[in-house]
């Protein structure tokens, strides 16, 4: 069964669509995905058969490879979003989890490189939860 997503960035300018399944859901704890999320961890998931394309704003998108390493990192040149990255080398398509506008049914797989986590991470579960901004921030 092929499952369609679509998903976009911040401010709108990129808009792409996925034909096809997500085969992993990792949360990457490696300080690469921690400085290009800005949070405690990449949400990314990958494909090794899916359709992807841009439907709007291919020019708008920029990419960042960490030098000498695998890592790559896509992004609107407008608003600094991250975007779905494609590796025409290996053949696999890595979609960031928060730039979905469609449910996401794919259960996470993992927490990879956790022993490169923030110091912080181990307690995020113990902050209070609110469902809206505080009045009092």
């Amino acid at each position: 069964m092929t499952t369609a997503h679509t998903g976009s960035c911040l401010c709108g300018t990129v808009q792409f669509e996925v034909q096809g399944t997500f085969k992993k859901f990792f949360f990457c704890h490696c300080s690469h995905c921690r400085k290009g999320s800005g949070s405690a961890h990449g949400s990314n998931l990958f494909s090794f058969d899916a359709e992807f394309s841009f439907s709007r704003g291919a020019g708008a998108v920029k990419s960042y490879n960490v030098p000498s390493t695998q890592h790559k990192r896509s992004f609107c040149e407008s608003c600094g979003s991250p975007v779905p990255t494609y590796d025409h080398e290996n053949s696999f398509l890595v979609v960031p989890a928060g730039s979905l506008d469609t449910p996401v049914k794919t259960e996470p797989s993992a927490h990879i490189f956790h022993a490169s986590r923030a110091n912080w991470d181990d307690k995020l579960e113990a902050a209070p939860h609110f469902d809206e901004l505080p009045e009092k921030v």
